[in-house]
């Protein structure tokens, strides 16, 4: 039995066997009974009848949502001493939800994108492939995750840029910009995480795997390998896209100069800027929103509570990354007037 410790299975409610309250700690909380039959790995076909309880402790379960017959559920098992046995719900299968989404999602960029929608979801493919086939896997090696992140993005950059929108000069401007933009935000953030003195052990995640790995991951590097990564999304959308602007403008009037041009395009540009960098605080506040709730009931000042890692990891994450994206845009217009109007020369 101990070669089966720690393992997940998945398991159907057959039916509620009893609920009810019971008294833990002095508080009184609800419970079901379950009957489940394991539906996969050695166990399949067994049926087992565990307690799902609303406790916090964590005595029977570490999940407090109520079953219906029918449900399906993912399960771990731990063997104890003298044969006992432990099975924890880890919670809901969530894949039925998560593929149907999925599906919705290739579905309407293929059908709004055609094309080059197709193709740019082979590029989103080859960016997961490099993040887990080469970034993770060297952190966990024990690579320092800056060098790694920068790698993967030299990697990522020009072959999901080209595949998405093809072998030309505006791609080439984007790839360049993006770079370029890239190496100036990775600097910019390795100077304030320090500035700020910020450790990277802001989440409970960072200090389990710092446990889990023996210290031989560097945690404040992982804080800004994840900076840098997160970063490298937003310069592909206003790369390409002020490179793209420029190059529509060469061709609505091809008499433009290189300086009307750069002047046109980054009227287009400071509508970008402002777009992506209210798209920014509304994402990052969106995901912290349980957190600011939490201080937002409390005695304490803005101030007080930007002295939290947590936060404090935030406003760097946000505000690097909105420079980034300020000054890639006129980075990224001007190339593209001085390439686009060259080329109406030739």
């Amino acid at each position: 039995m101990a070669q089966n410790s720690g393992q997940t299975y998945e398991g159907e409610v057959v039916r509620i066997v009893a609920t009810g309250q019971e008294e833990i700690m002095d508080e009184y909380v609800g419970y079901q009974e379950l009957e489940i039959k394991l539906t996969n790995g050695d166990k399949k076909g067994e049926t087992i009848t565990i307690k799902n309880s609303e406790s916090s402790m964590g005595l029977v379960t570490l999940d407090t949502q109520q079953y219906q017959p029918g449900d399906k559920l993912r399960l771990s098992f731990y063997p104890g001493a003298e044969g006992k046995q432990t099975w924890v719900i880890e919670g809901p299968i969530k894949r039925s939800g998560l593929i149907a989404l999925l599906l919705l999602f290739i579905i309407a960029v293929v059908g709004v994108g055609r094309l080059w929608g197709a193709l740019s979801l082979v590029g989103l493919f080859t960016s997961f492939i490099v993040i887990f086939k080469l970034i993770i896997p060297l952190i966990i090696r024990g690579v320092n995750p800056v060098f790694a992140a920068v790698l993967g993005s030299v990697i990522i950059v020009p072959i999901t840029f080209y595949i998405s929108h093809g072998f030309n000069k505006k791609t080439h401007v984007g790839v360049i910009t993006t770079l370029i933009g890239l190496i100036f935000t990775g600097f910019m953030a390795i100077y304030f995480v320090n500035a700020a003195h910020l450790t990277g052990y802001a989440s409970e995640e960072a200090g389990f795997l710092q446990v889990e790995r023996q210290g031989s991951i560097d945690i404040r590097g992982l804080l800004l390998a994840g900076i840098i990564i997160g970063t490298l999304g937003i310069l592909d959308d206003v790369t390409i896209g002020q490179a793209s602007t420029v190059e529509q403008l060469k061709k609505a009037n091809k008499k433009m100069s290189m300086g009307e041009l750069f002047k046109n395009g980054m009227k287009v540009g400071q509508d970008h800027i402002s777009s992506m960098v209210n798209t920014l605080v509304l994402v990052y506040s969106g995901s912290a929103l349980p957190l600011l709730l939490m201080f937002f009931g409390s005695e304490k000042t803005f101030l007080d509570i930007m002295e939290f890692e947590l936060i404090a990891e935030e406003i760097v994450r946000m505000l690097v990354g909105s420079i980034g994206l300020v000054l890639s845009a006129p980075l990224a217009t001007i190339i593209a007037a001085y390439v686009f109007e060259n080329k109406s020369k030739q």
